[in-house]
């Protein structure tokens, strides 16, 4: 990934500035409330900007939610996906190309570069989000908001010359400045930072990210003034052992539905990629499918804070949360995999309460045990939210923020920790790391693991190599290289190519008229260049050997140097520890 150009904005921010920010924790402090400031007023505007397109293309009333329509004009539920469609390819056609390489999440910056954004990429992807969602795609804009408040402070972290460790502590202050002004949850976007971008809770850590978190939360809410507890169609009650089994339930229900969730993605991906299919008309047929779920229930289209509003306010009859319920995953799934660009943070907290809701009537219909529906519908949320982000401390605590109730805390913990635990055993990924997963990325989360990835064998190598012909005599090669003067030696063929390592001591013990092709031994074990550390000391365990030689490839076999064990433990332990002290400031 190539660095950022920051080159000019340096010049902007004085040395006693990148000083300060570097040397004293207070420094990044600062920088969390400068970044939470930005974070607030980015995502107020993004979403006054997203509720003005929705009023203009479907006619709607003002301040008024897309998906808490009754009825949609046929023809605007059908065209305004489509066209939105048919934009994205014609984007992706133009410009698509130039930022191919420049797309990463705050999740993959964080774990594999450092932390570091490109400005570029991330427009183009906020872009493509605003187009999806304002066109009514079953998509939500948390993604968008995270997107670009994390590459601007990827982009201040580069003016003030900040470390590695700094620089993704600041996309973690991004990351939750946006999803706090997204739901003025300053805990919840704090947790989402550590348990979601950063993945690591330190004390450094915290004030800088809750700085933000807050600020941002307060600054949004007075741009977009849409901040408040989520009303429940009942009165909660404090979850108690009568309600366990069913939290637990509802717990297994949830991860059951965001596995079917994330797989639907990957299904829809594969169908709308095929061969045959032309790549231009993807987004285009994905919004004319969506559009006529939309023609079934207006609750499908956008993110779904209308359609939260809906169900979990006012009594609606089980078949038709049933049928939202359903559909919303179908179109969240069509909507991703044809092409929209956008992700499922809100989608899976409408999921998750309708499940609770469709959940607790029926079991109050069906079991001589009762299991409110307010308390089952907050449940469901945070334990679906957590089977699609894997976050289940900031689902609690976003469901605690949004309802103003403590007594949803126990339940929402409890369903999300059991889904958390069914998802981790049975699938394995949150919906970040399936879609690394589907890209053939092996990272599982936030850790940074880009430094593994930089430690490569070009770099651990030594040039320093003594070599000999391997058609020559074992009495030429020692007086080439007498006893004592090296301890190994790689014979090599006339045009260079790897035959294998000979031992010193074999070379002095062996017969003088015989070849040293015969001594030569590890002709098929080597490394290449490109070899990450963890892959180099796999390889020395399996060959059970103290050196390595070092090779461009398998078929041209042209020798470039030699790894040693002891420098690459050595070099793997240095790593380790300077990781280590970031989180032991």
């Amino acid at each position: 990934m190539a660095a950022l150009p920051t080159q000019k904005f340096e010049r902007f921010l004085p040395h006693w500035m990148r000083t300060f920010v570097r040397a004293r924790e207070s420094g990044l402090a600062v920088a969390g409330l400068v970044i939470g400031l930005m974070s607030g007023v980015l995502v107020g505007l993004i979403a006054n900007g997203a509720q003005w397109a929705h009023e203009v293309l479907f006619h709607l009333v003002p301040e008024e939610r897309l998906s808490a329509q009754a009825f949609i004009n046929p023809l605007l539920a059908l065209a305004v996906p489509f066209a939105g469609g048919l934009l994205l390819s014609l984007l992706v056609w133009r410009v698509g190309a130039r930022f191919k390489d420049e797309m990463a999440d705050a999740i993959e910056a964080n774990a594999l570069h450092g932390g570091r954004l490109r400005i570029g990429g991330s427009i183009y992807i906020t872009v493509q989000t605003f187009i999806s969602n304002a066109c009514g795609a079953s998509v939500g804009l948390e993604a968008a908001y995270t997107q670009v408040c994390a590459a601007l402070s990827s982009f201040l972290g580069s003016g003030l010359a900040a470390r590695r460790s700094d620089m993704r502590l600041l996309v973690a202050c991004g990351a939750a400045g946006a999803i706090s002004a997204a739901f003025g949850a300053p805990l919840a976007g704090a947790f989402y930072a550590f348990e979601v971008v950063l993945g690591a809770y330190a004390v450094a850590s915290l004030v800088p990210v809750t700085a933000s978190a807050i600020v941002a939360s307060y600054v949004s809410g007075l741009v977009t003034h849409r901040h408040g507890p989520l009303p429940i169609i009942t009165e909660f009650h404090a979850a108690t052992g009568a309600f366990l089994g069913h939290v637990i339930i509802l717990g297994a229900l949830c991860a059951l539905g965001a596995i079917l969730l994330m797989r639907g993605v990957a299904l829809a991906e594969r169908m709308f990629g095929h061969k045959r299919f032309p790549a231009f008309l993807r987004p285009a047929v994905g919004g004319l499918i969506v559009g006529g779920f939309g023609l079934v229930t207006p609750q499908v289209l956008g993110a779904g804070h209308g359609a939260f509003q809906l169900n979990l306010t006012q009594a609606v009859p089980l078949g038709m949360v049933a049928g939202v319920l359903v559909l919303k995953g179908l179109a969240s799934a069509i909507s991703l995999g044809s092409g929209f660009r956008g992700g499922l943070f809100f989608a899976s907290l409408l999921m998750g309460g309708l499940l609770g809701r469709l959940y607790a009537e029926t079991a109050t219909l069906y079991t001589p045990f009762e299991f409110p529906a307010g308390l089952a519908a907050i449940a469901g949320m945070a334990a679906f939210g957590t089977g699609v982000l894997g976050a289940p401390i900031s689902m609690t605590v976003l469901a605690l923020e949004t309802t103003g109730d403590f007594s949803v805390t126990a339940a929402a913990l409890a369903a999300s920790l059991i889904c958390a635990l069914i998802v981790r055993e049975t699938f394995g990924y949150s919906f970040a790391t399936w879609r690394f997963h589907l890209r053939g990325e092996t990272i599982r989360g936030p850790h940074d693991v880009g430094w593994v990835r930089q430690l490569i064998v070009a770099r651990l190598m030594s040039k320093d190599l003594r070599t000999v012909p391997s058609d020559v005599s074992v009495s030429v090669a020692r007086e080439m290289f007498p006893a004592g003067s090296t301890r190994q030696i790689m014979a090599v063929n006339a045009q260079g190519r790897y035959e294998g390592l000979i031992l010193s001591d074999n070379l002095q013990g062996a017969a003088p008229e015989r070849p040293v092709s015969e001594l030569a031994h590890q002709r098929e074990v080597f490394l290449l260049p490109e070899m990450d550390i963890r892959e180099t000391l796999d390889a020395f365990e399996k060959a059970e050997t103290d050196v390595l030689a070092v090779i461009d490839g398998p078929q041209s076999r042209l020798l470039l140097g030699l790894v040693t064990e002891s420098h690459a433990l050595r070099r793997y332990g240095e790593e380790l520890e300077r990781r280590n002290r970031e989180f032991l400031r």
